[in-house]
């Protein structure tokens, strides 16, 4: 049943697009909510990601991500091209959680393990295959290095940095490596209107700006640390590149 719904989903995402930054729809705002939150607690929950065996637990990792969500809705609408994108993935991860394999989407490991094994990974593009966790996990894992490269911009940046430079370098870094001209080009015009870096931290809601920096210095190595892992774990399996 959950395949059938996956099938059902891929008709219309085979060609996947990201969208230039826009405002989202009343019910993408509703569905992660637009209110300012505490980001010590959203990178927190990424800390809380690995288990004994250092694998990646998908539920703490999904949670991390609606909070980022979040996040980034608070800083107007300039984000979409990630948020918008990162809540369709969430949703679609979390049906596979609540699927009849469920077990078998515990960790990352365990997906990519049991998806291979009985070949639900579509490594070619325009098939009729099945939405895979493999493809939906790697488009978080992308944006996931811009998040981090941005905010550890924004941690090192001083305070007289440009918001506006830091995440184009940050974007053209990673994400922007995925995504058609037009679409890049549109993107990197919108990033001229970033608040400032004081905004940003204002809006982190964990105190002074200096308490902004170190909180940044404490998570952003548990970012990293996954981004790692899941780069590792996509190259063993040769998955970095599927459409």
């Amino acid at each position: 049943m959950g395949q059938r719904l996956g099938k059902r989903r891929s008709m219309g995402q085979k060609k996947e697009e990201p969208s230039a930054p826009a405002a989202p729809s009343p019910s993408f705002a509703m569905a992660y909510g637009d209110d300012g939150h505490n980001l010590r607690e959203v990178l927190a929950t990424f800390k809380s990601c690995l288990d004994e065996k250092s694998e990646i637990l998908m539920d703490p990792y999904l949670a991390g991500w609606k909070g980022l969500v979040r996040f980034l809705n608070t800083m107007g609408t300039i984000f979409t091209f990630v948020s918008k994108d990162a809540v369709a993935k969430i949703q679609i991860m979390e049906e596979f959680r609540s699927g009849p394999h469920k077990e078998s989407y515990r960790t990352l490991q365990s997906m990519v393990s049991y998806e291979m094994a009985n070949n639900l990974v579509d490594m070619k593009k325009n098939t009729e295959r099945p939405v895979s966790g493999c493809r939906t996990i790697l488009r978080l894992h992308r944006a996931l290095l811009w998040l981090q490269l941005f905010l550890e911009g924004l941690r090192t940046g001083g305070a007289d940095c440009k918001t506006s430079v830091v995440c184009t370098d940050s974007y053209n870094a990673s994400l922007a490596n995925y995504h058609p001209w037009i679409i890049r080009k549109a993107t990197t015009i919108a990033f001229c209107t970033l608040p400032n870096r004081e905004a940003f931290f204002e809006n982190m809601k964990v105190g002074s700006n200096e308490e902004a920096v170190e909180m940044l210095g404490e998570a952003l190595p548990h970012i990293k640390k996954l981004y790692d892992i899941t780069q590792e774990l996509y190259s063993q399996h040769k998955l970095l590149d599927l459409p």
